[in-house]
């Protein structure tokens, strides 16, 4: 069975099939970038604050461990619960995963303090938007287990973006009967704008259901100050309690594969999202010790650490 994909995607858009070409083509993106934005544009201080941590379980991550809690992290976006139909959590009536994660253990650590637990997914983005009945009938199941931990909303991973042209009358009655506080995420894959993304969202998303904006800078797909741009449109149109930031903490590797951000490539996402609550994404593939440690110290100000932590994916 394959349901377990070995390549971390950004929430779900990463392909497993990404060619070297299109990896060559990021990273020279990357170093046109930081010849726009040298080092010594991220002001020396103390680090932005981050809220957030994503976990994406999977067979290889099903006991998250790390000290995201330094950076002030207090609340764990789990992204599902289930996947492909096989489920983390026990008493839910579906098939359950062969390790099932220490819910018991996570609800203590200080990095977790509060839980948006995510509801059932599925690995593809096409399954994800043609699967939306059984989405449905899972997440109801999934809604009903009893988890220690504190929960503070909930996450439908169906995520969204103009491209699909049927979410007003596919996804909305969904979302209608999912538990509140609800979140989906947002992504902007054919760079129509803020302002148009933000339009389009107001039009039909229910007034209980808040977006993460998934600020696409993992593949380079726009810097931080365009995501910026793009939260502060979606608060003008759903209002600022409703907008939350995940940042992306990936870069892909000019070779093909993907490595973690370095600590000058997020401390100038951080800076750029100061005023929103953040989340990175994720902490047990991409936020490790060292990077944190990296994150909190002087050297992260001026830019040394940029190139390192080429930890891979594949």
């Amino acid at each position: 069975m394959h349901w377990i994909v070995k390549i971390v995607r950004p929430m779900l858009r990463h392909s497993p099939s990404a060619t070297a070409t299109a990896s060559a083509a990021a990273f020279a993106i990357a170093l046109a970038l930081l010849t726009l934005y040298p080092a010594s544009s991220v002001e020396a201080g103390p680090l932005p604050p981050v809220d957030g941590i994503v976990w994406q379980p999977d067979n290889d991550h099903v006991d998250p461990r790390g000290d995201w809690d330094r950076l002030g992290v207090h609340e764990l976006l789990v992204q599902w619960t289930a996947v492909d139909g096989v489920a983390f959590v026990n008493g839910t009536g579906l098939r359950e995963a062969p390790r099932m994660p220490d819910w018991n253990r996570i609800a203590r650590e200080p990095w977790a303090r509060d839980v948006i637990v995510g509801l059932a997914g599925r690995f593809g983005e096409n399954a994800a938007r043609t699967e939306t009945g059984a989405l449905l009938r899972e997440s109801a199941a999934l809604a009903q287990a009893p988890l220690p931990v504190h929960v503070t909303g909930w996450y439908f991973p169906v995520e969204v973006d103009p491209s699909w042209k049927t979410a007003a009358t596919t996804l909305r009655p969904l979302l209608e009967a999912l538990p509140k506080p609800l979140w989906i995420s947002v992504y902007d894959r054919q760079n129509v704008g803020g302002d148009a993304l933000a339009t389009w969202l107001a039009s039909w998303l229910p007034q209980g259901v808040g977006v993460f904006l998934q600020d696409g800078c993992g593949e380079y797909a726009r810097e931080p100050r365009i995501a910026r741009q793009y939260a502060d449109s979606l608060a003008a149109k759903l209002g600022k309690a409703r907008v939350r930031v995940i940042a992306e903490a990936f870069r892909p590797m000019p070779g093909g594969g993907m490595r973690a951000a370095t600590a000058h490539e997020l401390r100038q996402q951080l800076a750029a999202y100061v005023g929103y609550p953040v989340y990175l994404f994720d902490g047990p593939h991409y936020v490790s010790a060292e990077l944190v440690r990296d994150l909190l110290a002087p050297a992260a100000f001026d830019g040394s650490q940029a190139g390192q932590h080429f930890l891979t994916r594949d």
